[in-house]
């Protein structure tokens, strides 16, 4: 079999697995498990097949087929493939956590009426991705993009009894949406600028500055990517997304959906260089997006709202990363965050599972939880610590590659990148490395060093929610180590971390934790004093109804579980007076309601007026003017002799009045 032929089946064999779990997954329920799982399992092993065979590199050494889709009269659309290091990298990767997340999921949602149809929607997701990644054309990889935000509609919404499913799927749908718009823009300007929708020949011309408007079509295309990879100010979607099942949060934090935009700005990075006030705006937003999303996450309630605010800041990193310029680097922490974030996001699924609450202050009071759940415990203890780029797994080798490529850049070293950039990057990865260490060490302790009583025993968890935790261990303790290896598909660049990055970040890191466990101990007696009941919702809520319980009995989760501030939460004393405004995001889907959600809403109550009050008037007038004419008419036929008689008789008096009238008068 060729090397193009296995390419071409890596995302086919998850689409067919799709559709016949869709078509055949209520009338033979046997089968749904099997066409979830052997197809995507399938595709990751010729995902890896396809990495190993093409060896890695880029450039020349990419591997290109192409054939003519359809005639357009002016700029052609090719079914492309294009092969490099980068490519079929980010394809194993999401092989893999697909797989993952399928075999994860038979535990998971067993007793969900509605698993055929999600698990199918994750194939159809898995394989819009893998479009994504293999297409060497820009009109084939817009299907595969515009794919994945169909599925994320459904899958986040697959709690659609709850309010908050319903909202926060219409609102991820919208919010991506609104990003897409500028984004097919940008590409439709791009490709008349380049005259093909190929991504070799777009480069191509960048390369040779044979680009008319750089730095309009970059900021189009940066839309869009903004609002797939939840980067600021479309950023705001993804923590409420996570009223979707556990694995579907792992799925699309982890390998599709936000790696989406980061992986396509790497692919067309030349396009981004070749306008400096692009890079510009890509640096503010990364830095922007790593210091906002570190600072929220340190006053989430929840546990998946805490990894979920994590995601974006990592994004922003790997943003960073290419707002300097070096594509090898935010690539790299992409695919090493992928595997711990997966990690992290599954883990947390079997937390809930055990603790039956999702709140971060309820197990603070549960005492024993890690001995409830030592699976988890240990997988996510280095989860952890690769999120907070604690050397020697896999996170501090990606980050220290970022870290590298922005103090690069700040020396001056970067061609086409200002030094200005460079420092903006740099600054902000090391604030957001403190604070980065200081929310997952809070997660730690609230998870895992609860005082009060024994946390209750749920049962055991699955074999297949532990076993996939522990093949995501692999890649999340041992994927650093083989940086000297993986030079090949980064553009040959040395993976090796810098002394002065490496020091600042681990000293970050360190001084980050330290504080965070200090604040935990100086809180920790003012928790133990606060009854568990004590932390609840809002009193005109819903009770709170957590995952675990909806797994067993089929009640949605996600009812109320909005836990109010923990006074002993070490989070709440680290940021004082700004954790009000941290917990809710800094307020941005207020501003969002003020200048958007409040003028369309009044917008349509006008138009609404208008339509009813003002062009039906019309309507009904031409309505109501000839059915009560026809009213008078109809009394006037009372089928009675002498009332016609008596009305010609007068009739024929009026005209001879008005005769005499007249001829008096003339």
């Amino acid at each position: 079999m060729t090397l193009t032929t296995t390419a071409v089946l890596v995302p086919l064999l998850p689409f067919l697995g799709a559709v016949a779990g869709l078509f055949g997954g209520r009338r033979a329920p046997g089968l749904v498990r099997p066409l979830a799982v052997l197809p995507t399992l399938a595709s990751a092993v010729l995902a890896a097949v396809v990495a190993w065979r093409q060896g890695g590199g880029t450039g020349e050494h990419a591997v290109d087929a192409a054939t003519r889709l359809t005639p357009t009269g002016s700029v052609p659309v090719d079914l492309a493939l294009h092969l490099d290091g980068f490519a079929v990298l980010v394809a194993v990767l999401v092989g893999a956590v697909a797989t993952c997340v399928q075999v994860y999921s038979t535990a998971y949602l067993r007793n969900d009426p509605r698993y055929p149809s999600y698990a199918a929607l994750v194939s159809l997701f898995t394989a819009a991705m893998l479009l994504v990644v293999y297409s060497g054309d820009l009109m084939v990889l817009l299907v595969g993009w515009e794919v994945m935000g169909v599925c994320s509609y459904f899958l986040v919404g697959h709690y659609w009894e709850t309010e908050a499913a319903r909202a926060a799927s219409l609102k991820a749908f919208l919010v991506t949406k609104l990003g897409d718009v500028p984004f097919l823009i940008g590409v439709f300007a791009l490709a008349a600028d380049a005259g093909t929708f190929r991504i070799n020949g777009i480069l191509t011309i960048a390369a040779s500055g044979g680009l008319h408007h750089p730095t309009l079509v970059a900021l189009l295309l940066l839309a869009g990517v903004a609002g797939k990879s939840a980067q600021f100010p479309l950023h705001t979607w993804l923590p409420d997304a996570m009223a979707g099942p556990t694995p579907v949060s792992a799925l699309i934090h982890a390998a599709t959906m936000v790696a989406a935009g980061v992986y396509l700005v790497a692919r067309l990075l030349p396009v981004f260089a070749a306008s400096t006030a692009a890079l510009a705006v890509l640096a503010v937003m990364a830095a922007v997006t790593m210091v906002g999303s570190a600072l929220a996450a340190l006053a989430q309630d929840d546990i998946k709202r805490v990894l979920a605010y994590s995601t974006v800041g990592q994004l922003g990193y790997m943003t960073g990363a290419l707002a300097v310029g070096d594509r090898g680097a935010a690539v790299f922490h992409l695919v090493s965050h992928g595997a711990f974030k997966a990690l992290l996001f599954l883990a947390a699924g079997v937390i809930i599972h055990a603790a039956g609450t999702n709140s971060l202050a309820a197990t603070a009071r549960m005492n024993g939880l890690a001995r409830r759940v030592p699976d988890a415990f240990w997988t996510m203890t280095v989860a952890l610590l690769a999120l907070a780029a604690v050397p020697p797994f896999s996170g501090f080798f990606s980050k220290e590659a970022v870290l590298g490529a922005a103090e690069h850049a700040a020396g001056g070293h970067t061609p086409g990148v200002p030094g200005a950039v460079g420092w903006t990057v740099l600054v902000a990865g090391l604030v957001t490395a403190l604070l980065t260490a200081a929310y997952a060490t809070r997660l730690w302790l609230l998870a895992f060093r609860g005082r009060g009583p024994e946390a209750a025993d749920h049962g055991k968890e699955p074999v297949a929610m532990n076993a996939v935790l522990w093949v995501l261990f692999l890649p999340t303790a041992a994927l650093g180590l083989a940086t000297p290896y993986l030079a090949d598909w980064f553009d040959g660049r040395s993976l090796t971390p810098g002394l002065t990055t490496s020091v600042l970040s681990t000293g970050c890191a360190v001084a980050g934790a330290a504080v965070t466990y200090a604040a935990w101990r100086r809180t920790g007696t003012l928790a133990t004093r606060i009854p568990l009941g004590a932390v609840a919702a809002d009193p005109g809520a819903a009770p709170a109804v957590s995952e675990a319980e909806a797994i067993a009995s089929h009640v949605p989760a996600y009812g109320g579980i909005a836990a109010a501030p923990d006074p002993g939460d070490p989070g709440r004393l680290l940021l004082g007076p700004l954790h009000r405004h941290a917990v809710t995001g800094f307020h941005l889907d207020a501003v969002y309601a003020a200048l958007a959600v409040r003028p369309v809403r009044a917008a349509a109550r006008l138009a609404r007026f208008l339509d009813r009050e003002v062009v039906d008037a019309y309507v009904r007038g031409a309505g109501a003017a000839p059915r009560l004419l026809g009213t008078l008419v109809r009394r006037t036929q009372t089928g009675n002799v002498q009332t016609y008689l008596g009305a010609l008789f007068a009739g024929s008096v009026v005209l001879a009045v008005a005769a005499v009238l007249v001829a008096t008068g003339a």
